[in-house]
């Protein structure tokens, strides 16, 4: 794959972490679907509502690397101990259930897609959410990642992903500034330089979610750094 470089607008962004001592706030969900979505939908929920909650209509680009695994694992636990298995719990255990219930809450019938690529999930949704927008800017386009660690039953999982659920939101029309991405493949991880040869190196973080979060946050730059390739995100006051 070729080495990649984008510019994404950035409206509004929002961070729930897996850590958080409260419940998301998510009463604009009817309370007979809100009793049955997942810890993983309900943070994914509150951070897409914090970023879209003004907005008539918005396009959705979610990622998650392990989706509903969690209700997935229940369920194949329901069957191989001969229990009957919940029509609703098989139905929201589908990668992109939060997408569905999104746009069912909000009346919004703008497409929506989901993205899992392993531990670069959230590098290739932005790239993803970057294609969305810069092919039809005319409305804006919401990136939702949310994730949870796997169930201990699937062993060891390599890069495994940090808790949590963040949010972007595409729009240059109401842009706070830009965060500048980039993709390079290499052979030799130790043989590549950040953006700016001349700067110092950005804060390495082990997953590309913490990396992307500090970004937005601290507004430095940072990488992440997979088997092939170097990852790396700054940030761009303005328009």
């Amino acid at each position: 794959m070729p080495d990649l470089h984008w510019t994404i607008p950035v409206a509004r962004w929002s961070f729930w972490p897996a850590s958080a001592s409260v419940a998301p706030d998510i009463r604009f969900i009817d309370p007979m679907a809100r009793r049955r979505l997942s810890a993983l939908s309900r943070v994914a929920l509150k951070v897409a509502h914090d970023c879209a909650a003004s907005l008539p209509t918005v396009r959705v680009v979610f990622a998650s690397r392990h989706g509903e695994l969690r209700r997935t694992t229940d369920i194949l636990c329901d069957i191989s101990a001969g229990e009957p298995v919940s029509p609703t719990s098989f139905s929201l255990s589908v990668l992109n259930a939060m997408t569905g219930v999104f746009g069912i809450a909000r009346g919004d019938r703008a497409p929506a897609s989901a993205v899992s690529a392993g531990a670069q999930t959230l590098g290739y949704a932005l790239l993803e959410a970057h294609a969305q927008y810069a092919t039809d800017a005319s409305s804006p386009v919401l990136l939702v990642y949310a994730d949870e660690p796997a169930d201990p039953a699937f062993g060891t999982i390599e890069d495994e992903v940090e808790g949590g659920a963040l949010a972007i939101l595409l729009d240059a029309s109401a842009q706070t500034g830009r965060l500048e991405c980039a993709r390079t493949a290499f052979a030799d991880a130790a043989a590549h330089a950040p953006f700016d040869a001349d700067a110092a190196t950005p804060a390495r973080f082990a997953t590309q979610s913490e990396a992307v979060r500090q970004c937005l946050d601290a507004k430095a730059p940072v990488q992440w750094r997979g088997p092939s390739s170097l990852w790396q995100w700054s940030w761009h006051e303005g328009a």
